[in-house]
């Protein structure tokens, strides 16, 4: 764990917020370039949900990330939001539902030009958190 953004031991790109910007939209930005191939493939991420499973949440609150839980190509797609390297959308086949508490949780998204980072990509710092509208 480290305190600030310019204490971290490992280099690989944080999540540092994830933005509901249309109603089958997150827009994810990460504090560093990420390497295109690992950002938007699906299987990296996860997303929590208070009230279960559902259109956009693949996993509840209490279980664990696995392989079998991410998000499938059936629920939603990544792509680059610009040629930053550091803003991703996330775009659902269906609307995510309302009123509802999400975290999204990426993990295994190299730097760019990196390989082989096997953590999550979130920290303290992240604001990967968002009230579904």
């Amino acid at each position: 764990m480290y305190n600030s953004p310019f204490d971290r031991l490992d280099d690989h790109p944080v999540l540092m917020s994830a933005r509901q910007i249309a109603a089958n939209q997150i827009l994810l930005t990460y504090d560093r370039r990420a390497d295109l191939n690992s950002a938007v493939r699906l299987s990296n991420y996860w997303i929590r949900s208070n009230a279960g499973t559902n259109s956009a949440a693949s996993v509840n609150m209490g279980d664990a990330l696995t392989a079998s839980n991410a998000i499938r190509p059936d629920m939603a797609m990544i792509t680059p939001a610009d040629n930053s390297g550091m803003h991703f959308l996330m775009t659902f086949r269906s609307n995510i539902p309302p009123r509802t508490f999400y975290i999204v949780l990426p993990c295994f998204v190299n730097l760019e030009g990196g390989a082989g980072f096997n953590g999550e990509n979130w920290g303290p710092f992240s604001m990967n958190m968002f009230i579904g509208m």
